[in-house]
């Protein structure tokens, strides 16, 4: 039953809801909006990339991804926080290209150099036949890409998704990993349930910009971390996951393959 007040002041709740919806809205642009941003968002605008941002999707500690319309449907811009000390604990083998391109020490090129990473590693995924994300355009800290979902929402991540036939979604999650492999030549390092979407009846993969060629050092342990991750969660759902004969087809194309266990 409502309160008194609220009976007799009907919109006295409506204000108190308006203004925490306030609230809510001046930290999210606080944490995600700077000026420099907010500049860099208006010339992508004024490029045509899209015409409006409409909400956020999804935020995490290096940046959020917010729905945006544009002339011919929505869109994906992702935006990275300036200046975010989360950085500092990305693992070295994240940041070997980086340091070609700019110093670790200034965050702003590092998150530039960053999202420039993100943008070339999609397109590079795409053209392999890997499902990604498509890349339509990127500007300082900010990514504009293909956005998956439809007017209700965005896709789930693989791990909430309902999941009618397990074993195919298995067998759809490693046809990606394989394209991704053996005909993009990476591996992701970061690739999860957690990180994967499901759209359209099969995997979606996201936040590449970590990943890291065939023939780097580590890309034999994080391919079977990769995988195993995966494979766990499958297991779960009563599918006999195995990734040997993954790892034995990479190992052919990875110098001198690190041996199992390896982080």
């Amino acid at each position: 039953m409502p309160r008194v007040e609220e009976m007799v002041y009907p919109r006295r709740r409506e204000r108190f809801e308006d203004r925490r919806k306030e609230r809510a809205d001046r930290k999210l642009l606080d944490d995600f909006f700077d000026h420099p941003t907010l500049l860099t968002i208006s010339g992508l605008i004024s490029s045509g990339a899209f015409q409006q941002l409409d909400f956020p999707v999804a935020t995490g500690k290096e940046g959020g991804v917010f729905r945006a319309s544009s002339e011919d449907g929505f869109r994906a811009v992702k935006v990275y926080r300036i200046g975010n000390s989360s950085y500092r604990r990305l693992p070295a083998y994240a940041l070997d290209e980086l340091r070609r391109e700019t110093s670790l020490h200034n965050f702003t090129s590092l998150i530039v150099a960053w999202t420039r990473r993100e943008h070339t590693l999609l397109g590079r995924l795409v053209e392999a036949g890997v499902r990604v994300p498509r890349p339509y355009a990127h500007r300082r800290n900010v990514l504009v890409m293909e956005y998956l979902g439809d007017h209700d929402g965005p896709a789930p991540r693989l791990l909430d998704a309902p999941l009618d036939d397990p074993a195919g979604a298995w067998a759809s999650v490693r046809a990606q990993i394989r394209k991704l492999t053996l005909t993009a030549r990476l591996v992701h390092g970061d690739l999860s349930p957690y990180n994967t979407l499901w759209f359209d009846g099969g995997p979606v993969l996201i936040d590449v910009a970590q990943a890291v060629a065939i023939d780097h050092p580590a890309a034999y342990p994080l391919l079977e971390r990769d995988l195993e991750n995966f494979a766990a969660f499958f297991r779960r759902r009563g599918v006999e996951a195995e990734v040997d004969d993954l790892l034995r087809e990479a190992a052919a194309l990875i110098p001198d393959p690190a041996p199992r266990g390896l982080r």
